[in-house]
């Protein structure tokens, strides 16, 4: 084993857990994962897979049939995914984005009817914030439901849905002002809708639109797409949590599981770049030695080692802070703003490392250069983060004069 990013105080569990999917990664998904990236390929055999080792359940209780895991088990075997191909981490960080929303929020029916199913795949979750327009600014949401007897009516249009197309379970947030006077404050006026679709492109159901696959620059293979609503109808049983005006507040809870994710995927990057560097940095020689001996390249390799140790220890703090029933806003940002341009640095630096060759598509860390930059942008920008990361320490510190 590696000597770096070791997390101590593992159960043997855990560390069972951790050695099962690392061996997953080694033989299913490293061989195969930059040929079917090129291709922008689903890769439907190791989906098949992740699913036989019972992962898309892993943090979803025992009682509705998961295995019970903690946060901190969920984002150690991400970073290992992350490290074979980042692409496969997110197909099953939105699926746990939705389940962790209706574990802590859904109503005892919805948990009854989609957990089950969710942890043993055969429903797939995505979840949907973002619109054309605003980005990160989720207060301003445009999209509306109105309700309509036992029914809601959704409008309009959504953007960024990771697994938009393969999921048949979506988690859509919307503005909702039925029983909010006006000059309610937009966060208090939004609603989570739990949408169940079949998969594909098209008209996936009535009123329901999935256009097809954004083409993308890398985080390939996955398929991410807009959502479009037009006069969709969806039962009232079916607002998360039974009640309306709790939207936004369930959905950043979901976000901080997300940003530990992402934190845990540049971990993973990170730590498949300097893999590749340390490994390349030997082989390789100028001058009649390895470049590895050249002090330059030393350096480098110390400055990278260095990073992926210290974005793991943030990333496995904000983890167990969350398992803790502690609030992790703070640890969540922090760990999602240093590990996401940690990761784009020590690429780079790994990139460099291998000169002319790195620029070819026949080595690896092209592809590791290509996704690292949604990391940056990913579940909040690290302007988003810095902003909650200023204002938490801002309450923490705040000046007793």
């Amino acid at each position: 084993m590696a000597r770096l990013a070791q997390t101590a105080g593992l159960t043997d569990i855990q560390q069972e857990i951790l050695s099962t999917v690392r061996d997953f990664v080694d033989k299913e998904i490293i061989p195969v994962a930059t040929e079917l990236e090129h291709r922008d390929e689903y890769p439907q055999a190791i989906v098949d897979g992740l699913k036989e080792l019972g992962l898309f359940g892993l943090m979803i209780p025992e009682e509705y049939g998961g295995l019970g895991e903690s946060l901190l088990t969920y984002a150690l075997c991400v970073e290992e995914i992350a490290r074979g191909w980042m692409s496969v981490s997110g197909i099953i960080n939105t699926h746990f984005i939705v389940a962790y929303m209706l574990k802590q929020h859904g109503t005892q029916e919805q948990k009854d009817h989609f957990l089950p199913r969710m942890a043993a795949g055969d429903t797939r979750g995505a979840f949907s914030m973002s619109e054309p327009a605003l980005g990160s600014d989720v207060s301003a949401i445009t999209s509306k439901a109105v309700q309509d007897g036992d029914e809601y009516v959704l409008n309009g249009q959504k953007m960024w849905l990771t697994n938009g197309g393969t999921s048949n379970l979506v988690a859509v947030l919307v503005r909702s002002d039925e029983g909010h006077p006006e000059g309610t404050a937009p966060h208090k006026s939004m609603t989570t809708f739990l949408v169940e679709k079949e998969p594909g492109f098209g008209e996936v159901r009535p009123g329901l639109t999935i256009p097809g696959k954004i083409d993308k620059m890398g985080y390939k293979g996955v398929d991410t797409t807009e959502l479009i609503m037009d006069g969709l109808r969806i039962p009232a049983n079916r607002v998360l949590g039974g009640t309306t005006g709790r939207g936004f507040y369930q959905m950043m809870d979901g976000v901080e599981v997300g940003r530990v994710n992402v934190a845990a995927r540049g971990c993973g990057v990170a730590q498949r770049a300097f893999e590749l560097g340390v490994q390349y940095a030997q082989q390789r020689h100028t001058f009649g030695k390895p470049i590895a001996q050249h002090q330059a390249i030393q350096f480098k390799l110390a400055e990278m080692a260095t990073k992926v140790e210290a974005a793991h220890a943030m990333m496995v703090n904000a983890a167990r802070k969350k398992d803790s029933g502690e609030r992790n806003d703070l640890e969540a940002g922090m760990a999602k703003y240093l590990a996401s341009e940690y990761c784009k640095e020590v690429v780079e630096d790994a990139f460099r490392i291998h000169g002319g060759y790195g620029f070819s598509k026949e080595y690896e860390i092209e592809r590791l250069y290509r996704e690292a930059p949604m990391l940056l942008i990913g579940e909040g920008t690290a302007e988003i983060q810095k902003m909650i990361i200023g204002r938490r320490l801002l309450e923490e510190y705040r000046f007793q004069g």
